[in-house]
């Protein structure tokens, strides 16, 4: 899967709060959607630790939009990508 696969590697996650892992370290992730599929955020923390990934991506005109949360986009895909 690649980052032009962005609506793809948010559809992963289920809505609402679900638990995966990552990295061998396991995550609490929380995957909202808005205005009608336009926006959806997913915020994940590591639980019992201190990791966090958080971004938000948008439907635009152009395509989709990822906008990560004080990170770069690279530690947001790699996530997306990497957890099971």
């Amino acid at each position: 899967m690649t980052a032009r696969d962005l609506p793809a590697l948010f559809d992963r996650l289920p809505e609402g709060w679900s638990e995966v892992t990552y990295a061998g370290r396991r995550y609490g992730v929380t995957r909202t959607t808005r205005v009608g599929g336009r926006q959806q955020s997913v915020y994940a923390e590591e639980l019992g630790g201190t990791h966090v990934v958080s971004a938000n991506l948008y439907a635009t005109s152009a395509g989709p939009l990822l906008k990560p949360c004080e990170m770069p986009a690279d530690v947001v895909l790699e996530f997306l990508e990497g957890w099971v």
